[in-house]
């Protein structure tokens, strides 16, 4: 055989190679006729984080209902405040995002949320420049989902992005203490089964697959989590922060490709006064080292609730040196040093307590740690906002309490100002020179004026400390060492309530002159005039529909189209 001849036996194709490709394409091949069928025939629903909808006959963009139906139970399913913006950015506006979760959504009343003090805020600062603040915050959603969202809303020519998550890493889908999804633990297993969540062929095959004599799961909030106990030491939190790195890393990077400018932000929780809500002993404790360890805590415990804090640290640090890791523990030694005045040291158990609480609402240090590296490393186009700092600096004695945060993560009506004045004075900065030279003052509207302007009436901060106390009247708030307490203060908001009714509707007036196209305003007023005034209710109703063919719900379950 000539070379020749070797060169063209050599050239001819390998059966077993058509065989494997064969093998891999066809199925590939098969899968996204099958697909895309099912998308001609309407089977199933788009999971992208916005679709296509019209505003008075306009093009718009607005959320979808149907995104987060990937990450939780069908009747479990939670949606972000509607919002809509123009397909086409407008001149003169700048379009910014808020990314996160209940936090960010603005849990409990989302009209005094900090991206409502935000807008407020930047309209009556520089009223030359139309701001338009788009909130996609979800509530029990976590950096899995945030990235989908990133990506999608990447693509309408954002300003900036704002980012205020990490709460839910744990308890969030595909996190070790979730109830929403089935735990998983390495990335690249978690955004596969996404994307095959997200197909209308895994839609179809889960509802298929869904037990039909299995009873509906219904949202029963946090109660829902009271067996998903995950230790600060368990191997499984490795991957939460791993992958949470990973998350946030590629958000930033998606709303960079944008061309955006991005502020990332620590999250704030509440150490002074949450207890933790779950304690667990450390591994290997022996039966007599716990009942020595009961004994003195029981016998610390009747100290403290007699005002001897310095004696009663005593066989609290005792009942430490035989088990350090029991949150609950950690959080009484931060009470008693607290009371005898050494700030310092009660700020470490603080933290100490909610780092090591076993049911895990709240991000711990490693995750606002993380928060500090990505953005550290993330290039000059992206600024932190420290707002576990910031809390702190305007906290009595450094340590974030009540006043800034209801229970464990929530801000008060303070708190999202205090975090939304942050975000203001960084995106001060990013404007045109123009721009900030047309402002009408440098520093944000004081925190009276912005109530003024979002209507935040002594009516509204009773209606909401109402509805925190009958959330707290639940597991596992009903199990902190604190609950009583925690009653005690919302209690005394709830009763500070001495407005009349006419009062309160001459404010929501006042603002709705200042802002007669603010869609949260007519909602808000809407829900106050219902009882009272139903014909003036319905067009405010009609008023806070955020687009075309919007359904808006009465109190009393009547749609108002």
């Amino acid at each position: 055989m000539n070379p020749a001849e070797n060169t063209i036996v050599a050239a001819k194709p390998r059966p077993w190679l058509l065989l494997i490709a064969t093998a891999i394409l066809v199925p590939i091949l098969l899968l996204g006729m099958v697909e895309t069928a099912l998308r001609i025939f309407g089977v199933g629903h788009p999971t992208t984080a916005t679709v296509p909808c019209t505003v008075q006959g306009r093009a718009y963009i607005c959320d979808n209902l149907f995104f987060s139906a990937p990450f939780f139970p069908a009747t479990m399913i939670r949606t972000p405040r509607p919002y809509a913006f123009p397909v086409v950015k407008g001149p003169g506006t700048f379009r910014i995002f808020v990314l996160g979760e209940s936090a960010a959504y603005g849990d409990p009343d989302p009209a005094y949320g900090f991206s409502r003090y935000l807008e407020v805020m930047l309209r009556e600062r520089y009223p030359s420049v139309n701001f338009e603040v788009i909130n996609t915050g979800i509530t029990a959603i976590n950096s899995h989902v945030i990235l989908r969202i990133a990506k999608d809303v990447a693509r309408y020519q954002p300003d900036l992005f704002i980012i205020y998550a990490g709460n839910n890493e744990v308890v969030g889908p595909y996190g070790p203490g979730t109830v929403l999804t089935a735990p998983a633990m390495t990335l690249p297993a978690i955004r596969a089964s996404i994307f095959v969540r997200s197909t209308r062929l895994g839609q179809l095959v889960s509802k298929a697959l869904r037990p039909k004599k299995q009873p509906a799961k219904q949202w029963r909030g946090m109660e829902m989590f009271l067996d998903r106990q995950v230790p600060a030491d368990s191997p499984m939190m490795r991957h939460v922060y791993t992958n949470f790195e990973s998350n946030l890393r590629d958000i930033v990077a998606a709303a960079q490709d944008s061309g955006a400018r991005v502020i990332v932000s620590t999250v704030g929780t509440n150490l002074k006064d949450c207890a933790p809500f779950g304690s667990e002993h450390r591994k290997g404790l022996s039966a007599q080292d716990l009942e020595a360890w009961s004994a003195r805590v029981q016998e610390g415990a009747s100290l403290e609730s007699s005002g001897a804090y310095r004696e009663a640290l005593q066989p609290y640090m005792a009942a430490a040196q035989i088990d350090p890791e029991y949150a609950e523990l950690q959080f009484r030694i931060a009470r008693c040093l607290y009371q005898l005045g050494d700030y310092k040291s009660a700020k470490e158990h603080f933290i100490r307590a909610r780092d090591l609480d076993t049911l895990r609402f709240r991000a711990d240090s490693r995750i606002n740690q993380t928060i500090r590296s990505v953005a550290a490393k993330a290039g000059s186009r992206v600024e932190l906002i420290d707002a576990a700092a910031t809390f702190a600096q305007d906290s009595p004695n450094g340590i974030p309490g009540n006043d800034l945060l209801y229970e464990h993560v929530h801000m008060t009506p303070h708190g999202n100002y205090v975090l939304a004045q942050g975000f203001f004075s960084r995106i001060a900065n990013m404007l045109p020179p123009e721009v900030q030279a047309s402002a009408t003052g440098k520093d944000a509207p004081d925190e009276p004026e912005c109530e003024r302007l979002l209507a935040l009436t002594p009516y509204d901060r009773s209606r909401v400390a109402v509805e925190m106390l009958q959330r707290i009247d639940r597991p596992p708030f009903t199990n902190q060492l604190n609950h009583s307490e925690q009653v005690l203060v919302l209690a005394q908001i709830a009763q500070s309530f001495n407005e009349s009714y006419e009062e309160t509707v001459n404010r929501y007036e006042w603002a709705l002159v200042h802002n007669p196209n603010d869609r949260m305003l007519h909602l808000r007023f809407a829900l106050l005039l219902y009882s009272r005034d139903r014909q003036a209710a319905i067009a405010h109703f009609r008023m806070a529909r955020p687009y075309d063919g919007f359904p808006v719900v009465t109190p009393d379950g009547m749609l108002v189209n």
